[in-house]
């Protein structure tokens, strides 16, 4: 086999960005919004922690998921009667001017804990309602043969944020504090909007019966476009629809799973001054372990394209996840832990993957604001609600006890969803073609 080509089998397909320019523009936008969100994301944690001293209180930002299950869940349903664009044009400006007071309340030195949370709450609201209808944009813009790749360097643009945003945000911060932080997450927010505008129209299209998602042609605009569905009913729709899918009920149990048990970035604090340290830039690190685990995976994410089991690729990279977890939690060397994240954020790329791309495959588009609110409220949620779990455990016990515990939580879960629902461990995709 010759090297490039035993490369290109390794590499993700750059072909829908190279190919579509509306999508290369929006990707290259959400890359630079998602690493300034990525930076006041991490600024809120440590000012928290700075006024406060306790895990619990970093975890209590995981309350803003309370709002964003109902918000979400009509986020949905209006990402189904709209202009999907205009919709993400007009979150994106009010989640601007979030992180501009962010930004405000720093440089003026409030120190005020309840501005900190309504300020995060929302934030958490806008983006629940946002982030349906941008979920939807992809499979507009890529044709059916690219979209497993386009959600591969989708994922590949999530893990840059990851990795490089909270090293990026360690740095300033020490050099500079927190309310830099949010300034350059506040500029970062002009290149989405710019991209976000170029994008033609996105109303909600029906599909044809007997189609399949991601099949574009022969689609009609929702009758009204879609007026009159913008409720808790509308939602609910979505919520049956998702009931009679059990790969999608796996799916997203097991995302959740992760997410909850497994997800003790509220420790991370506290961990880093009993273990290593206390630092800033030692926070910073094992903040983007994670995402640097994750970005060697999506770089080479090329064979996780032609995974035709990938039900059973979920539970695999979910059990490594927790499992990755535990041995952090028990861990007093700081190369050891940067290690046990790194491959934590590897095995979660995967899982990110496959279930994206089964939830593209199985969901019309006339339902994708509302199946993609669930998956946003799951994703994005759950890991919140994780830090008030797991900070409320290590105020029972330790943060130690905590990490540990819900490590082998999420491993064990994950083997029994495995056994609950054999038809998500049994599902075959249509793998991608081989390049060359």
């Amino acid at each position: 086999m010759r090297p490039v080509t035993w490369l290109a089998r390794l590499l993700p397909d750059l072909a829908p960005a190279r190919d579509h320019p509306a999508y290369r523009r929006l990707l290259a936008g959400g890359q630079l919004s998602m690493l300034g969100g990525a930076m006041t994301s991490f600024a809120v944690m440590f000012q928290i922690w700075d006024l406060t001293r306790s895990s619990l209180a970093v975890g209590l930002l995981g309350l803003t998921f309370v709002p964003v299950l109902v918000v979400g869940l009509l986020g949905g349903a209006i990402a189904d009667s709209v202009d999907r664009r205009r919709l993400g044009l007009v979150t994106s400006a009010l989640l601007m001017a979030v992180s501009a007071a962010f930004a405000a309340q720093a440089y003026a030195d409030l120190g005020q804990l309840w501005l900190l949370y309504a300020l995060a709450m929302v934030q958490a609201v806008l983006q629940a309602i946002g982030a349906p209808a941008r979920r939807t944009f992809t499979p507009r813009l890529v044709p059916p043969e690219q979209l497993t790749a386009a959600i591969a360097l989708n994922t590949l643009s999530g893990r840059i944020a990851m990795l490089a945003g909270p090293a990026l945000a360690g740095l300033i911060a020490a050099s500079w504090g927190v309310r830099a932080c949010y300034a350059i997450d506040t500029v970062s927010f002009l290149a989405s909007l710019y991209a976000t505008a170029r994008l033609p129209a996105m109303r909600p299209v029906m599909s044809p019966a007997g189609s399949t998602a991601g099949q574009e042609a022969g689609r009609q605009p929702l009758p009204d476009g879609g007026r009159g569905r913008r409720s808790l009913g509308a939602a609910a729709e979505g919520l049956r629809f998702i009931g009679r899918q059990p790969l999608l009920v796996a799916a997203f149990l097991t995302d959740l799973d992760a997410m909850l048990l497994g997800m003790p970035v509220a420790l991370f604090p506290a961990l880093n001054a009993a273990h290593f340290g206390g630092s800033l830039r030692t926070l910073g690190l094992l903040n983007a372990a994670v995402g640097a685990g994750g970005l060697v995976s999506a770089v080479l994410s090329g064979p996780a394209a032609r995974v035709a089991r990938q039900g059973r690729g979920m539970l695999a990279g979910t059990m490594i996840w927790g499992a990755a977890i535990a041995c952090f939690g028990l861990t007093a060397s700081l190369p050891l832990a940067l290690l046990m994240l790194a491959v934590a954020g590897a095995a979660d790329t995967l899982t990110v993957t496959f279930r994206a791309a089964m939830v593209q495959t199985v969901t019309p588009d006339e339902l994708r604001g509302r199946v993609s609110s669930v998956e946003y409220i799951i994703g994005t949620g759950g890991a919140p609600l994780g830090n008030v779990e797991s900070g409320a455990v290590a105020s029972l016990t330790t943060p130690v006890i905590s990490t540990v515990a819900g490590g082998l939580g999420c491993l064990a879960i994950a083997a029994l969803i495995g056994l609950m629902f054999p038809a998500f461990s049994q599902y075959r995709s249509r793998p991608a073609k081989q390049p060359g």
